[in-house]
């Protein structure tokens, strides 16, 4: 039988309880110390040695596959990429530590985010009467997790295709914030508990509580809202723990999907913290350690002091795509009737470090070849090549193709309403600053590295002011750069930390940026039609549902009315609009909407 249609075990269905899950054999005599704590009555105390082990933000990475340029990964940093090098990163601490003292955990972002997770999700759907098993439930089962966080990404192709991908899992998917919107009790698993048995003395019980993003309610409101809430993390955090305590637990570790830095993208919007992490080690006592997603960083050791128990809290986040796996040391001693942390650190290992494991590359092979022979299915053939290089300080025919095919899609389906007379603007983001559509025959991937994530469509009415505004909050982007100073095109652009994905290009009107003004004064000879912009004019903004729902928290769009959304994604409007021309031409999508300028000269 294929391995990407065996019958894996189902796990039982939990609803607002964790479960209690009995685990290691007993542990290696070595982990009895040798030596007399200083000034004790003689008796040697037993000690124990955890090793936890984490990923985060995988984002269906199993090979260091690079499917956008069909080649191995490769970056100028070195670094690697996958779950295959990550089991290799595993097992060899597991013969190092003895499998039965380590735990494999992850804080989430796992089914979305590179062609193989698009076509087990849209292609050969995991969903489908007899379908496959999901390549990262293959390899995380066979790698051995033990318990997973939900990531925001989990809910990008709906929660029907996550709840399979759940129960296609040899471990549970924990979320203890992610609740029914109406009982407001847990949908998924809060927490595991693991036992581990020490060789003359009670054993070791580790409770690992996952938490999920609160930005879910925004970035994926279509699926979620009515059906799931998502309170924040340090409040539930302060409802669980102490739960996970009075169950016996000696060491509580979380995993969450949550960035430390204590900031959110999403405004004022929910009255959650984005990246808490950090907050909840600070505001919630009797937590050993957390396991850090979602910001895509690298933090090999974070300490954080708790404000209550002035008690230590190590953080550790690995690198997105299997790039790290960070790996904590908790050290236990036994006295006084029972087990107390010592000391805990952490640190990341780099997965460029070793090679794929045989048995990984072995099981999943054939999903990979589906996945690389799909995106490199030719759909058309461009007349000259198009790059997304300087696209974050030039306007770049490249991006004009997404803003065309969101405006043609949105004009179609306004079509016979009330709206149709209404002027259809575009939204669209340099995603990536290495993308390349080659001169001659183009495929799926050439597209899709275009249009990296696999957002929405959906037609929302702005007014002109609004457009205005909206214009102004997207040019904060640049760095202000007085009349004379040198440019610099690498130092021009992400200011105050804003990344591309967050700087719009909007179609159908003409405007200049001038960079030598301040945050809020840079949009010049904003003009519409050949006439200074009306302030009242009603337009029709096709946006991404990112954008939509409020991600990057640009002003007046999610509270905009919407007129229209759909499920397909825009990366397959793109192919679908190659394919039905057939020639990929500049002079069918391209135009130049806006140009950076400082006192009416234009920097480039």
């Amino acid at each position: 039988m294929p391995l990407n249609r065996r019958k894996f075990l189902k796990k039982s269905a939990v609803t607002g309880a964790g479960v209690a899950i009995a685990g290691a054999a007993a542990a290696p005599s070595a982990q009895a110390a040798t030596a007399k704590l200083p000034g004790g009555p003689g008796k040697q105390p037993k000690r124990y040695a955890l090793t936890v082990m984490g990923t985060t933000d995988l984002h269906g990475h199993v090979f260091n596959w690079d499917y956008f340029k069909d080649a191995e990964y490769k970056d100028a940093a070195g670094n690697a990429q996958g779950l295959a090098r990550i089991s290799t990163l595993v097992n060899r601490i597991r013969a190092e530590k003895g499998r039965e003292n380590t735990l494999l955990l992850d804080a989430g972002d796992t089914i979305q985010g590179t062609p193989l997770t698009y076509y087990y999700a849209k292609v050969d759907p995991i969903t489908a009467k007899g379908g496959p098993v999901h390549p990262m439930a293959q390899a995380m089962n066979a790698i051995g997790y033990d318990a997973a966080a939900l990531g925001n990404h989990e809910f990008n192709y709906g929660i029907e295709t996550l709840r399979k991908f759940e129960s296609q899992l040899r471990f549970p998917l924990l979320g203890a914030n992610a609740v029914d919107a109406k009982t407001l009790r847990p949908a998924f698993q809060p927490y595991v508990i693991k036992t581990f048995c020490v060789k003359g003395a009670p054993p070791v019980k580790v409770a690992v509580l996952g938490l999920t993003n609160p930005g879910i309610a925004i970035w994926d409101k279509a699926y979620v809202q009515g059906k799931l809430a998502f309170p924040g993390l340090e409040e539930q955090a302060a409802k669980w723990v102490p739960r996970l305590k009075s169950l016996g637990a000696d060491v509580v570790i979380v995993s969450a999907h949550s960035g430390s830095s204590g900031t959110s993208s999403y405004g004022d919007q929910l009255p959650y913290v984005e990246n808490s992490a950090a907050l909840v080690a600070q505001q919630v006592p009797d937590i050993d350690a957390v396991l850090v997603g979602h910001a895509h960083v690298e933090i090999p050791e974070l300490k954080v002091v708790n404000a209550k128990s002035g008690k230590t809290v190590v953080l550790s986040e690995p690198l997105a795509y299997a790039e790290r796996l960070s790996v904590f040391d908790v050290e236990l001693v036994f006295e006084k009737g029972r087990w107390s942390v010592e000391s805990v650190s952490s640190k990341v290992l780099n997965s460029n470090s070793v090679a794929d494991d045989p048995r990984i590359t072995k099981l999943l092979g054939d999903e990979h070849a589906k996945v690389v022979a799909y995106v490199n299915q030719v759909v058309g053939t461009a007349t000259e090549t198009l790059t997304t290089v300087e696209a974050r300080y030039k306007d770049a025919p490249i991006i004009d193709l997404i803003t065309k095919v969101q405006e043609d899609v949105v004009k179609a389906a306004l079509a016979g309403t009330s709206y149709a007379s209404l002027p259809v603007i575009a939204q669209a983001s340099p995603f990536s600053r290495t993308s390349e559509i080659p001169a001659g025959q183009v495929t799926i991937r050439d597209l899709s590295s275009l249009y990296v994530y696999d957002n929405t469509l959906v037609a929302k009415l702005l007014t002109g002011a609004q457009v205005r505004a909206y214009l102004e909050y997207s040019a904060q982007y640049f760095v202000q750069t007085a009349v004379g100073a040198v440019v610099d095109p690498e130092k021009l652009t992400n200011a105050a930390g804003r990344p591309d994905y967050n700087y719009d290009y909007v179609s159908g009107l003409s405007y200049e940026i001038d960079v030598a003004q301040p945050v809020g004064s840079r949009i010049r000879n904003l003009t519409f039609a050949g006439a200074a912009l009306d302030d009242a004019q009603q337009f029709v903004l096709a946006v991404n549902n990112y954008r939509a729902n409020g991600g990057g928290a640009f002003p007046h769009v999610a509270a905009a009315k919407e007129l229209w959304s759909e499920s397909t994604e825009i990366r397959t409007r793109i192919s679908e609009w190659v394919t039905a021309k057939g020639v990929l031409d500049p002079k069918d999508f391209a135009s130049v909407d806006w140009k950076l300028t400082r006192e009416g000269v234009p920097v480039f």
